[in-house]
């Protein structure tokens, strides 16, 4: 399968090395600025022996014709590129978040729909390890009936960070801490716990000079009944980041904490064999070599699949839609200090 790469910054070595894992044929890289392929990608000289380079996108599309697209640019550009890559007749991989507005998300939506091409959302916590067996327990009803959750994202982003590339942010291509870290983490709670209902949520800039805020926190009821609290900083001490996920219902509880959810800290449940909770935290006790996780090789082997049987993508349009209603409602609940309804529900 011909694949290209749109963006060759910070995440583009998880995207390549999935690509690379998965057997696909690398049809072309682009950037805006060519030094970034050196930079990031050099790790994988032999994969990008003789690929042709470019600058702009569409020049992309036309020459090489990739069957699937990548598209990590910053957050603002993601909706007009997956359109063109659509229009091209490209199955897509959006990074994350999926739009910067509804609107641009139901636009992607539409014309997957019409062309029946795979858009895929790259939301690959799903994969890791841990997630997947959290996910598992919900589904057996080993929670019973949900009461609450709670998802809080602590990372550490410093002023050069931001100063790295002027979009980072910015509202009109970044967003801040909930958008463009913590959406991972919001993914995980639409998972666990279906549709979002409605969100409260305060949302400030306590310390880096940026558009956006370095903080937020909000409360969201689910349709089910469940209440989840959220967290978002990029202001932790860097030597105590943590990205913790965890569930409270009436029959069990469980949490995962760690550097990016991979490590099982609290595992409980009526009936569990005595030693389940230490197995558990002995399985899953690994940190991974980067808080992007370990998923991005098997959310591509899901887009492979679901490409070449028809079925839909783990993480599509309408998941990574649903978190992006989260944040969006965050941001309009702390700007107008009102509780916003989401998903076209009302009081």
């Amino acid at each position: 399968m011909r694949y290209s790469l749109i963006g060759c910054g910070r995440v583009s070595p998880e995207h390549l090395r999935a690509a690379k894992h998965n057997g696909l044929e690398l049809a072309g890289l682009c950037d805006t600025d060519p030094a970034q392929i050196d930079r990031n990608l050099g790790f994988a000289k032999e994969y990008l022996a003789g690929v042709p380079v470019y600058q702009n996108y569409k020049q992309l599309l036309a020459a090489e014709r990739p069957q699937l697209v990548a598209i990590a640019t910053p957050s603002g550009l993601h909706a007009q590129m997956a359109l063109d890559c659509i229009a091209a007749g490209a199955h897509v991989i959006i990074e994350k978040p999926l739009a910067m507005s509804m609107e641009d998300a139901q636009k992607i939506k539409d014309a997957a729909e019409k062309t029946g091409l795979v858009v895929c959302n790259n939301l690959q916590n799903r994969f890791n390890p841990a997630v997947k067996a959290l996910r598992e327990a919900v589904e057996a009803g080993r929670f019973g009936r949900i009461y609450s959750a709670s998802m809080r994202l602590r990372w550490f982003r410093g002023e050069d960070y931001y100063r790295q590339a002027a979009w980072r942010g910015t509202r009109a291509l970044d967003g801040g801490a909930m958008m463009n870290q913590g959406v991972h983490g919001i993914d995980l709670l639409c998972w666990m716990l279906g549709e979002p209902l409605r969100v409260t949520a305060i949302t400030t800039r306590l310390a880096r000079a940026i558009e956006m805020e370095d903080m937020g926190m909000a409360l969201v009821e689910f349709r089910g009944g469940a209440l989840a609290s959220i967290e978002c900083t990029t202001l932790r001490h860097p030597d105590a980041e943590e990205s913790v996920l965890e569930i409270n219902g009436e029959r069990g509880c469980a949490r995962l904490g760690g550097i990016a959810g991979h490590m099982v800290e609290t595992w409980r449940f009526d009936g569990a064999p005595l030693d389940e909770e230490n197995a558990m935290r002995r399985q899953y006790a690994r940190e991974p070599a980067s808080v992007y996780g370990s998923g991005h090789g098997m959310l591509y082997a899901d887009v492979i699949a679901a490409i070449e049987t028809g079925r839909k993508p783990l993480v599509g349009i309408d998941e990574g839609a649903m978190a992006l209603s989260i944040v969006l409602g965050a941001y309009e609940s702390s700007a107008t200090d009102k509780t916003v309804w989401l998903q076209g529900d009302t009081p």
